[in-house]
């Protein structure tokens, strides 16, 4: 998970493989969370979940109260447009979830 634009970045674009699955609260600041992935894994529903709970946690959305919802997409799936500002990023397709904001092992 990114603290910040930058880490944001750096997990995004250097860390992350292009079938990790990445999350980030839809439409506002906060975290990139990304799961790991293995050749072909299939990703329980339960562990999609908690990282957009995570996600939706790590954001500007918990403060806004009720569900948030969460784009979720592969990591291959994020671009960074031209110019763009750290943290900033743009998906070519996406699902979306949505969940309440939580902390991990809440």
């Amino acid at each position: 998970m990114g603290k910040g634009d930058r880490q944001n970045d750096e997990l995004t674009f250097r860390i992350a493989g292009p079938r990790d699955l990445w999350l980030h609260a839809s439409g506002f600041a906060g975290s990139h969370v990304v799961i790991r992935s293995r050749v072909d894994e299939e990703f329980p529903r339960a562990v999609v979940e908690q990282a957009a709970q995570l996600a939706a946690w790590h954001s500007k959305a918990r403060a806004a109260g009720g569900k948030v919802a969460v784009h979720i997409c592969r990591a291959a799936d994020v671009r960074k447009p031209a110019g763009a500002p750290a943290g900033q990023v743009q998906l070519r397709r996406f699902d979306v979830v949505r969940v309440y904001p939580a902390q991990a092992g809440s």
